[in-house]
């Protein structure tokens, strides 16, 4: 009789796998052949065999979620083969710098500071001097190019050869030596892009993945309990209520001066400072959060920008304007979770995993927690910045529409642009800005992101009403969120399961 599965056997296949993943190198080069690829995608059977073969029934429902975001990890592997092909594509997976999306094994980060301690110059010299070689693959790989995708590489191939180009001015005063390598980049960046716009008709129209492979990514990567059609209705639902709220706002402050977007630099500091130290004091004394050293004031940008309607991208505009909304989102949000996942040493929950499974939490959580300290009083005193609440929700969930849109084709990249600037409040959002092209982008390599925010938010609020309802006269908000962070930086589905015992979301994704 075989011996049971533990979770220290899921553990240590979790550790095989991930040591798995990376693509094998050729010649110290990282290998994306079609060959490698296929090779790839048939040993990756006999991980998730292995996976299957483990009878979890017995085990307690934390180590249960442990195997489902093991599960969820070789089915986003398993996904990426079958489906987004990102090495045959997408060019803008050969980014020679790293992007938060999946990029190419080998993009390098470029310094900020010089000069180099010897160790780090040396082991620099040598990743980027295979940059030219992988460039040089990519064209042989590249055999199933979308259109959109085209487009959008070369956009950021301009991007990159400007940063390698400033890099090697400033590597003249203190590494000479690396300009030539440098160089032989910014060359091989110029050749792929002579060769990315020749003979385009020879790329396929649609990056997005359609609608039934977005319900499968969604449901076994994401592990995300809504379809394509119901995630469509509840986004069209939250941008016409995000309207309304903002326009109730409005009348409810209409004998009220508006806000006047901060002109110069001491109104934004003002405007930053007084905005944080409200925040802080705020949190402090509703008693949300139970572990406050995770909570850290936001660090001022290092430069503010003199407010100029033509220029201002969407967050450009409501933070000229008010700061509070949004600063809940950073510090209560990504902030917050990023210095609680730093010290997560949990083997599963607290390890690096690169398909952006928690992505939906991340966001839910960044974007929910906005409305929620509107709600408990957080802008009561700045009745005008309530309206701002609402607008940024408009964002999310214009981004989230034409998201999904995207991925069902009924729109291209283009088309997507042009739907979120439209549906966005007060006209915020333009489709000619850097931060809108850089958003999209992401959605259309990163199947649901956009969509996150929003749902994510949506998965929250249920989450919320589900504790509450379960915990009864007992309920505490505190309580609540201490048991949400507490489980980890992972798919909000997963997190319901473990802290109500409610069962009907994982059912319904494992049917």
């Amino acid at each position: 009789m075989s011996k049971a599965a533990t979770h220290t056997d899921l553990v240590n296949l979790f550790r095989e796998f991930c040591e798995f993943r990376p693509p094998k190198s050729c010649d110290g080069i990282p290998d994306y052949t079609a060959a490698r690829m296929n090779a790839q995608h048939a040993e990756l059977k006999l991980y998730q065999q292995r996976l299957a073969a483990m009878d979890i029934g017995s085990w307690p429902v934390s180590e249960q979620v442990d195997y489902h975001i093991v599960r969820a990890e070789m089915n986003g592997l398993d996904f990426n083969h079958r489906v987004i092909r990102p090495w045959s594509r997408d060019p803008g997976f050969y980014c020679t710098t790293p992007r938060f999306e999946e990029t190419m094994q080998g993009a390098v980060q470029i310094p900020r500071n010089l000069p180099l301690p010897t160790d780090d110059l040396e082991a620099f010299q040598g990743a980027i001097r295979k940059l030219p070689a992988l460039l040089a693959q990519a064209k042989d790989n590249l055999t199933e190019v979308a259109a959109d995708f085209a487009t959008l590489a070369l956009r950021m191939k301009k991007r990159e050869r400007d940063a390698w180009c400033k890099f090697a001015e400033k590597a003249s005063e203190h590494h000479p030596e690396l300009v030539p390598d440098v160089s032989r980049i910014v060359e091989a960046i110029d050749d792929f892009s002579v060769w990315l716009q020749a003979d385009q008709e020879r790329f396929l129209p649609n990056a997005g993945l359609g609608e039934e492979n977005w319900n499968w990514f969604m449901k076994n990567v994401y592990l995300f309990p809504y379809t394509w059609q119901e995630s469509h209705a509840i986004v069209q639902r939250e941008l016409e209520r995000a309207e309304l709220c903002m326009r109730l706002e409005e009348h409810h402050n209409r004998d009220l001066p508006e806000l006047v977007p901060a002109q110069s630099t001491e109104e934004h500091l003002a405007l930053f400072d007084g905005g944080m130290e409200r925040l802080m004091s705020f949190l402090e004394s509703t008693l949300i959060f139970k572990d406050m050293e995770f909570l850290k004031p936001k660090r001022r940008p290092e430069r503010f920008w003199p407010y100029d309607p033509a220029k201002m991208d969407f967050f450009q505009e409501v933070l000229c304007r008010d700061v509070l909304p949004l600063h809940a989102h950073d510090v209560c949000g990504h902030a917050h979770d990023d210095r609680r996942y730093a010290g997560d040493i949990r083997s599963i929950r607290g390890a690096d995993r690169p398909y952006h499974i928690a992505g939906l939490r991340a966001e839910g959580l960044a974007t929910g927690i906005e409305e929620i300290l509107s709600h408990l009083g957080l802008l009561d005193d700045r009745p005008r910045a309530r309206e701002l609440t609402y607008v940024l929700l408009s964002f999310r969930a214009a981004r989230a529409a034409a998201d999904l849109k995207m991925h069902c084709h009924e729109l291209d990249f283009k088309g997507g642009l042009d739907y979120a600037a439209h549906f966005t409040a007060r006209g915020y959002s333009r489709a000619d800005t850097f931060l809108l092209w850089d958003d999209l982008e992401l959605y259309i390599r990163q199947p649901g992101y956009g969509t996150g925010y929003l749902m994510g938010k949506v998965q929250l609020d249920k989450l919320i009403a589900d504790y509450s309802r379960i915990k009864g006269a007992d309920f505490s908000l505190q309580d609540c969120f201490t048991a949400f962070l507490g489980a980890g930086f992972i798919p909000i589905s997963l997190i319901r399961w473990e802290i109500t015992g409610l069962t009907d979301e994982m059912e319904k994704l494992l049917a």
